[in-house]
This record gives C-alpha cells, sequence and structure tokens, in this order.
C-alpha cells in the first residue's frame, strides 16, 4: 500500500512540474537553431551514429563551446540524454592526440573537416579545424545539416571561409537606440556593463558563430568620443570576454575628434605628433583591456562627421596614422568610403570613386576600405559601386544593410540575398571578364590577403532579434554569403527555412519562392526601372518623391529623379555626369546604352521620356505604372499564400508574419497610390485605360507625416 501511494504521489508531483513548465513558446527567441525532436526514424539514426561527444581538449572554451552546442542539440533532437549509447563524435583541432592519430588533412584556417572514420573498430564521426573555432564551425555545420533533413550515410565535408573578415556592424548608440534600428533596443545594456551582463549575449554569440561570423562593431559609426573613455573601454571588454569563446573579436567605431572632444589634443590633425601619441596610447590602453581588440571601424568627413580632411588631409593620411597606432598589436583599421561632403558636387553618385580612387596604394596594409554595395545609399536597388575593381593596390571590404532602412523596416517581407547576390555577382571586367565582386572582395583578383564583408546589423531587443521573423533571413543569409560568396540566394533560403519552421517539402518549397520574389516586389512598388532615394525625409518611411525644398541638392528625392513634364531619370552618361565613366569600359558601354542597360537601372543611368517605348512595347509611363502594380498585386499574391502555408507552422509565428503581410499590402498601397498620384501629376499623363487610380489626390499623400518612425536619431 505505502509503495502504492509513493507511485501516486511521485505522478501527481510529476504532473504538476509538467504542467507547472511553460509551453516552449515558439516566439523566434530561438532563430535557425531551434533543434526540435525529430521524427522517430531520424532521431534513432542520429542517435546511432552521434549519441555521444567527446573530445580531449575540452580546456579549451572553444572546443568547450562547441561540445556544450552539441550536447544541447543532440538530446533535444533525439529525445535521449547528454551521453546516450550509440555512435560517438569526436570533436577538436588537428592537434588533438586521437585526431591526429586519424592522419585527416587539415581545412586551412578557420575552416573544418566533418568526416565518417573508423578508429581500432570504432565508427567515430570526427569534426575537426586547425584551430578550435574550426572546429566550432563544423559543429554547427553539422547541426545545420541535421536539421535540414536526413544526413548522408557517409559524412565527408571541407570548408574553408572565402572571406577573412566576416563583420556586423551595429549602428548602436550608447543610451540603447539604435539607428536604422527597428527590432527595439540595442542588445548591449551599457548601463548595466562591465558588471552584469545578459545571458542573451551568449545566445547572440552563439548565433554568429553558426554562420562563421567572427568580429562585431558594437557601436555606432557615427560615435561618440566617450566609447573611447576607460569607464566604456570596460565595458566593450566584459562584452569581448562574452563572444571570444565563439570566435568573434570586438571592435569599436572611431570618432575622428575624439581626442580634441575629450579635451587630450588641440587637433586632430593625423600628422601631428602629439595627436600620433594619443591614439598609440589608446590603443595600448585598449589592448591591455581586450587583448585580441580587432581594431577600429571609421566614417569620416562623410554627413557632417570629423575627418582628416578637416585638416587638408588625405583619408589615406588619416587611416594609416590610426593603422599604425593599432598595428603593434596585430589589428587592423576599416575605413568607410561613404563620404559626401557639403560641397556638392555633380552627381552624389560619384563621389566617392572621385575620392578614393586617386588613393588606390596608399593605404598601409592594415587598413581595408569599406564600401558599399553601391554608389548611393543602400537603395533597393543599385548597380554595384564602380569602386569595386577600380582600386586594384587597395584591400576593399564590401559594406551591406542587413537592416532595412529603405526596404520598409521590419514589417515588409524583402529577403535581401537576392539583392546581394546581384552585388556579387556583377562583373566589373577590372582584369577582363569574369573579374565579379566577389573575387574583388574574397582577394583572389588582385591577391589580398586582409579581405572582408560587413553588414549593418539588425538586431535588437525584441524577443525575435530583428523585429520580424523572416528579418533574421537576412541576417542568416549574410553570414552565409560572407563565409562563400558563391552560395546562391535558393540554397539559403532553403537551409534558412528548414531550420526555422519545418524540412517539409510542402511547407519550404512556396516559402522560398514566396521569398525569392519578395525584394523584387520591393523594388517595383517603391522604386522601379532604376529610381532611387524616393523615401520619406529623414526616417526614410513611406513615400516621399514630391520633397524638394531641403537645404542641400542631395537630401532630397526630386535630385535623384528628376521627373520634369518631358521624362525621367538622372542622365548619368557623357551627356549628363558622365559617372558611367567610372566605371571599367565594358561596364560602361552597356549602362550608357540604353539599348543594353536593361530597364532594371534604366532611369538610374538616363533621362527618358514619358512616351518612349520600353522592351515590353509599353511606353515608360505605362510600364511604370504596370511596374508599381506588378509590386503591390506580388504583395497580395504573398498575402493569400501565407494564409496557406500559416497553419503547417506555429500559431504563434504564423500570426505575426501574417500581420505584417497585411501591413506591408496597405504600404504597398499607398507607395504605389502616391507615387503614381505625383508622377502623374509632374508628367501629366493619365491612366492606362482600366488602371485603378490613387485612392485619394495628391495633396493627401503630401501631407502624411511620421514624426515618431523609429529608428532615425
Amino acid at each position: 500500500m505505502r509503495a502504492m501511494l509513493m507511485a501516486r504521489l511521485a505522478a501527481a508531483i510529476a504532473m504538476l512540474i509538467a504542467f507547472a513548465q511553460p509551453a516552449l513558446a515558439e516566439d523566434g527567441y530561438d532563430l535557425w537553431l531551434r533543434y526540435r525532436p525529430l521524427p522517430a526514424d531520424r532521431a534513432s539514426a542520429l542517435a546511432a551514429r552521434a549519441g555521444a561527444v567527446e573530445t580531449d581538449e575540452a580546456s579549451d572554451p572553444t572546443i568547450a563551446a562547441a561540445v556544450a552546442e552539441l550536447q544541447r542539440a543532440l538530446p533535444s533532437m533525439t529525445g535521449g540524454g547528454p551521453e546516450q549509447q550509440g555512435g560517438v563524435i569526436l570533436i577538436g583541432t588537428t592537434r588533438s592526440r586521437r585526431i591526429a592519430a586519424l592522419g585527416l588533412e587539415p581545412a586551412g584556417e578557420d575552416g573544418f573537416i566533418i568526416r565518417d572514420v573508423t578508429a581500432n573498430g570504432r565508427r567515430l564521426l570526427v569534426i575537426a579545424g586547425n584551430r578550435p573555432v574550426g572546429a566550432l564551425y563544423g559543429a554547427f555545420h553539422f547541426l545545420r545539416l541535421v536539421q535540414q533533413g536526413p544526413l548522408p550515410a557517409k559524412l565527408d565535408i571541407a570548408e574553408k571561409p572565402r572571406v577573412k573578415l566576416r563583420l556586423l556592424n551595429h549602428w548602436d548608440n550608447l543610451d540603447r537606440t539604435v539607428e536604422r534600428g527597428y527590432s527595439g533596443q540595442s542588445i548591449w545594456d551599457w548601463w548595466k556593463l562591465p558588471t552584469a551582463t545578459d545571458p542573451r549575449y551568449t545566445d547572440y554569440a552563439r548565433a554568429n558563430a553558426s554562420l562563421g561570423i567572427n568580429g562585431a562593431v558594437l557601436n555606432n559609426v557615427n560615435a561618440k568620443p566617450d566609447s573611447l573613455t576607460p569607464q566604456w573601454i570596460a565595458k566593450a571588454a566584459k562584452v569581448a570576454d562574452v563572444l571570444r569563446p565563439y570566435g568573434i573579436r570586438v571592435y569599436l567605431s572611431a570618432r575622428w575628434s575624439a581626442p580634441v572632444e575629450l579635451k587630450q589634443t588641440a587637433t586632430a590633425d593625423p600628422l601631428d605628433p602629439a595627436v600620433a601619441a594619443w591614439w598609440r596610447a589608446k590603443a595600448d590602453e585598449i589592448y591591455r583591456a581586450i587583448p585580441d581588440f580587432g581594431g577600429f571601424l571609421v566614417k569620416a568627413n562623410s554627413e557632417g562627421q570629423p575627418g582628416p580632411q578637416d585638416y587638408k588631409r588625405s583619408h589615406a593620411e588619416g587611416a594609416n596614422m590610426l593603422a599604425a597606432a593599432v598595428r603593434p598589436h596585430g589589428g587592423i583599421v576599416m575605413w568607410r568610403a561613404f563620404v559626401y561632403s557639403e560641397v556638392d558636387p555633380d552627381d552624389r553618385a560619384k563621389q566617392a570613386y572621385s575620392e578614393f580612387k586617386p588613393l588606390d596604394g596608399k593605404f598601409a596594409d592594415n587598413v581595408i576600405v569599406q564600401v558599399k554595395n553601391g554608389a548611393i545609399d543602400f537603395q533597393p536597388r543599385e548597380p554595384f559601386h564602380p569602386l569595386f575593381g577600380a582600386m586594384p593596390k587597395t584591400p576593399l571590404m564590401l559594406e551591406v544593410q542587413i537592416t532595412k532602412e529603405y526596404l520598409g523596416f521590419a514589417t515588409h517581407l524583402a529577403y535581401l540575398a537576392t539583392m546581394w547576390a546581384e552585388v556579387l555577382e556583377a562583373d566589373t571586367f577590372a582584369r577582363g571578364k569574369g573579374s565579379t565582386v566577389a573575387k574583388v572582395i574574397d582577394g583572389s583578383l588582385e591577391g589580398h590577403a586582409l579581405t572582408g564583408m560587413a553588414g549593418v546589423a539588425n538586431i535588437g531587443s525584441d524577443r525575435n532579434w530583428s523585429g520580424s521573423i523572416f528579418d533574421q533571413a537576412n541576417w542568416y543569409a549574410f553570414g552565409r554569403l560572407a563565409w562563400n560568396p558563391d552560395l546562391t540566394p535558393v540554397e539559403i533560403a532553403r537551409e534558412w527555412a528548414q531550420q526555422t519552421f519545418t524540412p517539409d517539402p510542402g511547407f519550404v518549397d512556396p516559402t522560398v519562392a514566396m521569398m525569392l520574389e519578395s525584394r523584387q516586389a520591393v523594388v517595383d512598388y517603391m522604386t522601379p526601372m532604376g529610381l532611387a532615394h524616393l523615401m520619406a525625409t529623414g526616417h526614410h518611411y513611406g513615400p516621399g518623391p514630391w520633397v524638394g525644398d531641403l537645404a542641400r541638392p542631395e537630401w532630397n528625392p526630386t535630385y535623384y529623379h528628376r521627373a520634369d513634364k518631358g521624362g525621367i531619370g538622372f542622365d548619368r552618361t557623357r551627356s549628363g555626369s558622365d559617372a558611367v565613366a567610372q566605371y571599367a569600359r565594358p561596364v560602361a558601354r552597356r549602362f550608357a546604352d540604353r539599348r543594353t542597360v536593361g530597364d532594371d537601372f534604366l532611369l538610374w543611368f538616363h533621362h527618358v521620356g514619358w512616351d518612349e517605348r520600353m522592351a515590353s512595347g509599353r511606353t515608360l509611363w505605362e510600364e511604370m505604372v504596370a511596374r508599381y502594380d506588378r509590386g503591390v498585386a506580388a504583395v497580395e499574391g504573398m498575402n493569400r499564400r501565407w494564409a496557406m502555408l500559416g497553419p503547417l507552422i506555429d500559431k504563434e509565428r504564423a500570426d505575426q508574419i501574417a500581420s505584417f503581410l497585411v501591413i506591408q499590402k496597405e504600404e504597398a498601397i499607398w507607395w504605389r497610390d502616391a507615387s503614381l498620384a505625383y508622377f502623374g501629376s509632374v508628367s501629366g499623363r493619365k491612366l492606362p485605360a482600366g488602371v485603378r487610380p490613387p485612392a485619394h489626390d495628391l495633396q493627401y499623400y503630401e501631407a502624411i507625416r511620421h514624426p515618431y518612425a523609429p529608428g532615425h536619431h
């Protein structure tokens, strides 16, 4: 009787505990690292192959992180304990005694191998890297494969990153606001640091390491001098301590005038010995606190930021002074080429090339110039930046914007791998056909060892990290392309969807199709046919093609579209600004010729009459109307498609996605209607027969204000 009572009591306690445990929320926090239980057949197969994890390098923090990740994931997916009966994963470096005895070939710096082997009659699955971080990357890659579907019968994988610096740039301010951030506050809780850290920092590190991201610039490029003071260096050092085991180095954005603003020097002239001495001492101070500090990111002489040109010095002279300060510690300087000054050039798109091209070969060897994907500013579609291929003696790194400043913020579904792939695949013709941007940034075109790709982070304090579930795909895609620029958008989308939702093809195939068409939809309803910068002033939220009264010409949308009664578009051919001349001759010829430029970039390079015929047979005006309508129709189609797909996944994420798609549909219609009302008034053209007119008149749209839009600081 006593035994029966005890059994009943135990059962009751177990039931209470079960009900007390909150249901595992699918709120997006787990990103693509969900590790949900596998179907029974796959779970048993995985346990038989990788039931336990062994290493003889457990004292290394990075190997320990890799082991912990495997021990976190495998029991969750198989339903077993952390050390199950069955197959064994052996993880470590090629210096490990056990792994070295297997005679496996190394995979290069930061690379990994995953291989099924048999040793002494025992089957092992070996995950190994030349360095501990390679083993960590290998562990995450193995878990990526497991979540995507059944594993191959035999694994024999060797990978290494194509790009050395794979960095997130956080535009995070010291008060936790995030410039161009649409997912809450900064994840760096500066007020509580360095005494208290947040477990979220570790999950951030895990997510980045799973993609091979190996650097984080913690603060905004529009930097404050305070970030270089002792108390803020201590805060950054604490973050660095958390990120270090995951192979992530910390960098800081440096304000050029910091020594003056901190009242340490009388000038910020880079050729002044006192200035150089201050930066050397500051670098020494930072490296004492953060021994593996990566270096500085600098925005100078752009948008009102101070820089060496204030003292009649060049970008190279400024960058080289900082490079000398960090050189003894192995640090680098990333110098941004995003410049446009208060002296208005004939074409803002030309300024970066004009300033930086003459400096080719003048930068120190630990300086890399960071170049945006296009020459204006992260627009929904831009031709590749003319600096790519134009500075053969200088390492260049690609900068893209993961946060969607110009693509509908967090609520519009816009999968950006298609945008970045367009740039990476673009042929610069710098050394003849095949000289792609990817080959520029991975160093293979000119033999540079210092290579990189940076993404402006979309990460914030929201539970789902990025403001929406589908925006997680852009973080994921950035990391995967920085690791291997040759991966395709469809490959990446499929990987992400399988891990984030389910490997069921009935869900994955239509979801991937929706992702692949999403960015073109945004281009169509915002800036079709090569138009750019039509967004409202300051916050860049919603349409504002009519804005033309701001102090500087290049702040105005009217500067970029140049619409009048005769036509629309910015003439960048020889008859206009001649920006095409900044490209290699084959590219310049293609862009300069209306027959070969293509509709996607037509109005970027040409001023075209409203009644001129397009390839479709329609007039330009009719084609523009059709593009706006096509964009709206695509979003309406995404809403219908998600209504069928949503029930295949958890309700919490499905409902959020559905509500955001409704917002996107409403705002796509707003964009379409406001733009057609404005361009129709400028051109004097009526809408083609059968086309729905805007819901309101132009004055209605011009009167819309959004003074509290997020992300504008």
